[in-house]
């Protein structure tokens, strides 16, 4: 039985990676370290269908290295152990271990010994942010790498590779794409590159030849084939992407109108996910501080609309939708957030005053960790003067509130009146 077209696409070299340039294009890490046959244990994270597998077998087909893949959640320590023993004989595996997130105590303990040595060189794939869901020991022994969505440009090359491609692809069966077809494709599945490859091979499959050999393959094929329709109602055809990003600047102008026109094609296609996703980054994003309880209205009506499905969801969504589009806006949580992870990134927030450290352990004192430290709770107005930031950004204001409306307002007299606190505390 012949496997499916994804798993036959999948690159054999770093050059056929799809996308994830900033990982594999010239100059960059993982395509250095290739290049420099000095491969690092690593974790891929990101969307399902992008990279992550196609990454893990690039890498093994350019350093020619045996390559071996293992699911942490469904296989055994028996499995990663034949792994081991041929590790021992060849010299070096690479093992892609997909769904990492999921491995469990016993098959860790047994890894990490063999990742110390290098004799397996261990890729993990996640949908789940390591930070969170992979162990420390793990994490400290593996580089970690953010995969980006696919941009519909590498998409499209990804497709136009598979009908070209006479061993691997669809190439023999001389396909002729529709442009409609193939932007259908392309946006359906929210650059699930697997799933498109899939479902274009079930509508060549699936199609009867035309009278000269050809098989054409129009919209309503690639509809059916991929259960989705067309996000497409004017003659420009513009793409999904151009719809979300239409649908999250509406909210953010505070045109319920237009944004409305958005969420319904949204739903006309069947994106309800990607409706309710984007509808709550709308409300943190857009809203924010303004008008938190309309963030937290945003995220029921997500909540029932999940649980009713369509066509109901329909009622939160717009419900939510012409809340949001009417509130006032503030994005200076969003703008705070990102200043300090500059400052972090800038490696300019790595220590922490000592009296600020963690002291319920035994020997924290003798190492002068929580000396000093002043509860405010035994301190008039809940509050005394008190260093929390690192010596070195001491003065530094992230949270730079805007006139938004009262709760905003509310918070900027806060910061007015411990402000002055601080002035009093200075002159007396």
């Amino acid at each position: 039985m012949q496997k499916p077209l994804a798993y036959r696409m999948r690159p054999t070299n770093i050059d056929e990676v799809v996308g994830q340039q900033h990982l594999v294009g010239k100059n960059k890490i993982i395509r250095r370290m290739v290049q420099a046959k000095m491969l690092s244990s690593m974790i891929l994270y990101g969307p399902p269908g992008i990279g992550k597998t196609s990454i893990a077998s690039a890498i093994a087909g350019s350093t020619q290295y045996a390559f071996r893949t293992l699911n942490a959640a469904t296989d055994t320590k028996k499995d990663l152990q034949i792994v081991a023993e041929e590790a021992k004989m060849s010299g070096t595996v690479v093992l892609l271990l997909d769904e990492i997130h999921r491995l469990d105590k016993t098959k860790q303990d047994f890894l990490l010994p063999l990742l110390e040595s290098g004799s397996i060189i261990l890729i993990g794939a996640t949908t789940e942010n390591p930070y969170i869901n992979i162990s420390p020991a793990i994490r400290s022994r593996v580089q970690i790498f953010e995969l980006k969505p696919l941009e519909p440009d590498d998409v499209k090359s990804a497709i136009e590779r598979a009908l070209n491609d006479e061993k691997k692809g669809l190439g023999k069966y001389n396909v002729k794409l529709d442009d409609n077809a193939l932007n259908l494709l392309v946006s359906s599945t929210n650059g699930d590159l697997r799933s498109i490859l899939n479902g274009l091979e079930l509508s060549v499959l699936s199609t009867t030849p035309e009278s000269d050999g050809s098989i054409h393959i129009d919209l309503k094929v690639i509809e059916e084939s991929v259960q989705k329709k067309a996000i497409s109602s004017d003659k420009d055809g513009d793409s999904h992407y151009d719809v979300i990003s239409a649908f999250q600047k509406s909210i953010r102008g505070s045109d319920p109108n237009a944004a409305l026109l958005y969420l319904a094609r949204l739903l006309e296609a069947g994106e309800l996910t990607t409706a309710i996703r984007r509808l709550i980054v709308c409300a943190y994003e857009d809203v924010g501080l303004a008008n938190p309880q309309a963030c937290a209205r945003a995220v029921q009506a997500a909540q029932v609309a999940q649980m009713v499905g369509l066509p109901e969801a329909r009622i939160p969504l717009a419900d939510a939708v012409i809340d949001l589009c009417l509130c006032p806006k503030s994005n200076t949580g969003l703008v705070a957030i990102d200043s300090a992870l500059e400052d972090v990134r800038n490696g300019k927030a790595s220590s922490i005053p000592d009296d600020l450290k963690d002291a319920h352990y035994k020997g924290a004192a003798k190492l002068g960790h929580g000396i000093g430290y002043k509860l405010p709770h035994d301190y008039p107005n809940g509050w005394v003067e008190q260093q929390y930031l690192p010596d070195n950004l001491v003065n530094r204001q992230y949270y730079q509130p805007k006139d938004t409306g009262k709760y905003e307002q509310a918070l900027q007299f806060r910061l007015n009146q411990l402000n002055q606190f601080k002035k009093n505390k200075k002159r007396s």
